[in-house]
């Protein structure tokens, strides 16, 4: 059977086997799980000398795991394989020849299987594993341990065990965990002890030998098996010894490096041994940390060669790793109550946190954002502990500012760090995720000392805007970006659950502060720094803190030139986003721009031309990142926020009605000659005349957004624009809605329509109703999607709830019609889930519309003299859609929806 194994894998594993033949071969594999006979056979060709395959080898091992795993082997057959093993490992592992080993793959395969067999045969009669592998260690019975292949099966077999019983990270039932649990209890009892000391003697022989990899693999063995074992064992004096002569070695030999790095990390595992809060206090003070970690950043790696090329960051992340440690353990036996009243106890954690905080800080200060992050957990458990400690000890009142100083500077762009290059863009994205979690350690430290945070910030911020001032626009732009960020982060403070100002008075200490940081960062000039990223980061803060521009009104006009350039930015980014952050910033302060409305109108019709682009089908995905901004949609989109702008701007209260229509007449006299100039070749099926004429129709709806005063949630406003005015949105309702006529063929026609059709309501109100049969016949045609339905009706709520008192008899007359259009969108087949999911989609919007007639008082439109006919079709339609209960939940809300008429 060993041959048949033998070809059953090199078919199964061969690229150029047929098909069946592979198949056959894992069947046959398959089945050797079951039979004694086969798991036999595996056994015996693992153990063959001269070997099989390697591919071959791991199968075996892989069938006979299974064995023991799924509880197939009684105790007789898990002795006779545990023998066979042992016999072979005797053989191979405990003799001279050091060229006579397993790959190490194979070794930790191996090592899984006798792990296995331990745990099933340990409590009856396998007491005696620790010395059957410990005598693997030594060639000699001198007690020296210096069999390479065997002392490395050994450790690899102790990691193994750990893996198995005492991860706690691997997920377990809990009768395994109660099993685990107990095996452990017995080791502990029985081997431990014994397995410390071997750890001792092996880092004794191998620490002088050129090989370190038994060194590591021993330390890691430490590191795991401590976290479960008697810490008194490991801290014995000669043990702890051998691993810190590891920690502090400065040997010049680049693969010690290694040795010590893992020692660390063992130091580390010890320390986060789970102990009393009063035993922790007492072995950090015992390890004599603090000295240690110490002298680890006094190192070469880390203090002469920091600035270097040659700074060694494993072993900074892995020191600070232990610190973070340390200090959270601190802070946990602070925050103890049970501990507060320990006086001595309590009195050494204080101590010791003001003498491990800066060691943290230097860390958290490091140059690598890797570094830093790895002690922010720590220093975040710490803030929060003087947070709960109000009144804050005088103890802890000279924590918070070096703490803030180096926040708020690891907040700077690194000084070999660029800005907008494609190939920084992960670099980027790690350093702003770095930002939000030192903004959390910002906020973290104004909770404990929000006066303390405004004086540094308001300092640091203050300090920049007038050297840039001074300097005459001359500073790296990443002290200015700094500056700029941390006046976001400022407005947590001043906008803190309220506005800028009460009563046009800033309604805080921190908002009079931040009201005289915005005067100071337009004063500085540092709209014209050439930077793209001030850019758009003053744009962001402008807009943000508009309120200061209602109150501050003198500003305005600077700040409006500063925006017109911006939108005519060379940099694409900055240009895009500027015609966004305009939008937003006229929308806010244009009760305050009046006069000079037109003239930021004819600044920036340049950028006022449609020119649609369609999308180009041979373009590659792999497209840079200043590319995907200027995507043709995006662009497009970006730009339709200037025409809303200019609705707002045009629809101030200051601005007469005759200058109104003047401003809107500028704006779509060359919108409707662009239609014009492209209806015939888009009736002819023209793409690029069709999208160009959706752009201009969507250009047209946003200018009307912009004008609009007008709310469906909240009708109580009054206010209504003049006749001249709404007279001129009627001609772009009228052109809007020939196209759609004209093209209603078209989705993008359609979309763009009504689109149009919700932003138009807004300025043309009730008089908007007279359009609406129109408006149904063209969003409503033939080639219309039942989602397009689905959407319209939607639209059509908000005009009922909003003119309940006169859409009678409109409602009347489209009615029949409308229901017409939705029968047969019902009635539409479903092929494929985006159909199920759209026919779901309409019945719910069709059941949501009969439900708004009914609830504004307009039910007997049902049966009116139009309408009356399918009155009896709706009832029927609303019936079955109440039984048409199945699984699908958009089918279940429609049918309740219908048992609620």
């Amino acid at each position: 059977m060993d041959t048949q194994i033998q070809n059953a894998v090199d078919i199964a594993w061969d690229p150029s086997s047929s098909h069946e033949l592979k198949v056959q071969a894992l069947e046959f594999l398959s089945q050797l799980r079951s039979f004694a006979s086969g798991r036999q056979a595996c056994a015996a060709l693992f153990i063959r000398i001269p070997p099989c395959s390697e591919v071959a080898r791991l199968v075996c091992l892989d069938v006979i795991n299974n064995a023991i795993q799924s509880q197939e082997l009684d105790l007789q057959s898990l002795e006779q394989l545990k023998e066979t093993l042992l016999e072979y490992i005797s053989h191979i592992y405990g003799s001279c020849n050091q060229d006579i080993v397993d790959p190490a793959h194979i070794q930790n395969k191996l090592t899984q299987t006798l792990t296995l067999l331990l745990i099933k045969t340990y409590k009856y009669g396998w007491e005696t594993f620790f010395g059957d592998f410990l005598g693997l260690t030594g060639l000699q019975n001198d007690g020296v341990k210096k069999n390479f292949k065997g002392t490395m099966l050994y450790l690899r077999f102790l990691g193994s065990i750990h893996d198995e019983i005492g991860d706690v990270h691997v997920s377990r039932s809990s009768e395994q965990n109660r099993f685990n649990s107990d095996l452990k209890d017995a080791l502990r009892a029985r081997e431990v002890p014994k397995i410390v000391l071997s750890w001792q003697e092996i880092l004794s022989y191998w620490k002088n030998q050129h090989d370190a990899v038994v060194v590591e693999t021993c330390l890691k063995v430490i590191g795991k098996w401590v976290s479960w074992i008697d810490i008194s064992l490991i801290m014995n004096q000669d043990l702890l010894n051998t691993i810190f002569q590891f920690v502090g070695q400065t040997n010049q030999d680049r693969k010690y490096d290694k040795v010590r790095d893992v020692a660390i990390s063992t130091l580390t595992e010890i320390v986060a041994k789970k102990m009393k809060p009063s035993d922790k206090i007492a072995m950090i003070v015992y390890l004599n940390l603090g000295q240690v970690i110490s002298q680890l950043i006094a190192s070469p790696p880390l203090n002469e060669l920091r600035t270097t090329s040659s700074y060694d960051t494993d072993l900074a992340e892995i020191v600070a790793k232990l610190i973070n440690n340390v200090v959270s353990d601190i802070v946990k036996v602070l925050d103890d109550k049970q501990i507060q009243s320990q006086t001595e106890v309590q009195m050494q954690a204080q101590q010791l946190i003001q003498a491990f905080l800066p060691l943290l800080l230097r860390f958290l200060s490091d140059e690598y954002d890797e570094i830093c992050s790895t002690v922010i957990p720590s220093l975040t458990e710490l803030l929060t502990f003087l947070r709960k400690s109000k009144p804050l000890p005088i103890i802890y009142t000279n924590m918070l500012t070096p703490i803030l100083n180096i926040v708020i500077q690891k907040m700077r762009y690194d000084d070999t760090s660029s800005w907008g290059k494609e190939d920084e863009q992960t670099d980027e994205a790690e350093f702003q995720e770095l930002r939000k979690r030192l903004q959390v350690l910002q906020k973290g430290v104004a909770a404990v000392d929000e006066s303390l945070c405004i004086e540094i910030v308001d300092t640091v911020v203050g300090n920049t805007f007038q050297m840039l001032k001074q300097q005459n626009g001359q500073m790296d732009w990443r002290d200015l970006d700094l500056a700029l960020h941390e006046m976001n982060i400022f407005g947590e403070f001043a906008l803190n659950n309220c506005s800028l100002y009460i009563k046009n008075q800033p309604s805080s200490v921190a908002a009079e502060r931040l009201v005289v940081l915005i005067s100071k960062m337009i004063d500085s000039g540092i709209a014209s720094f050439s930077h793209p990223a001030i850019k758009l980061q003053y744009m962001e803060i402008c807009v943000r803190y508009c309120p200061f521009f209602e109150n501050q009104t003198a500003y305005i006009p600077l700040v409006l030139e500063q925006f017109v350039q911006f939108v005519h930015h060379s940099h694409i980014r900055v240009r895009t986003r500027s015609w966004y952050l305009f939008s937003r910033f006229v929308k806010h302060i244009r009760a305050h721009i009046g006069n000079m409305t037109e003239k930021v109108i004819e600044s920036i019709s340049d950028l006022l031309q449609i020119r649609a682009e369609l999308p180009n089908r041979n373009a590659t995905d792999d497209i840079s990142s200043e590319e995907s901004d200027v995507s043709h949609d995006a662009n497009f989109n970006s730009q339709l926020n200037l025409f809303e702008s200019i609705g707002c701007m045009s629809s101030s209260t200051e601005i007469s009605d005759e200058n109104k229509v003047l401003y809107i007449r500028t704006i779509i006299n060359p919108l409707f000659s662009e239609i014009g100039g492209n209806i015939e070749q888009a009736k002819s099926g023209n793409p690029q005349s069709i999208l160009q004429i959706h752009h201009v129709m969507m250009a047209l709806g946003y200018l009307a957004h912009g004008f609009s005063a007008w709310i469906p949630k909240n009708n109580t406003t009054n206010h209504t624009l003049p006749k001249k005015v709404t007279e001129e949105f009627g001609r772009v309702a009228e052109v809007i809605l020939v196209s759609l006529e004209t093209l209603k063929s078209s989705f993008d026609i359609r979309t763009a329509a009504r689109a149009c059709f919700s932003r138009l309501m807004g300025v043309l109100r009730a008089d908007m109703l007279q359009f609406l049969p129109r408006w149904i016949d063209g969003l409503l045609s033939e080639s219309s999607s039942k989602d397009e339905i689905a959407m319209f009706l939607r639209l059509l709520d908000q005009v009922i709830f909003s003119f309940k008192k006169d859409i009678y008899g409109v409602l009347n007359s489209l009615l029949t019609p409308l229901l017409q259009r939705i029968f047969a969108g019902l009635a539409e087949p479903i092929n494929g889930t985006d159909d199920e999911i759209q026919l779901d989609e309409l019945r719910r919007e069709y059941l949501t519309f009969i439900q708004v007639i009914l609830n504004n008082e307009l039910g007997i439109v049902f049966v009116s003299e139009s309408n009356k006919r399918f009155f009896e079709d709706l009832i029927l339609s609303v019936k079955n859609l109440a039984k048409s209960v199945t699984n699908d939940k958009g089918s279940l809300i429609a049918s309740r929806l219908a048992m609620l008429l």
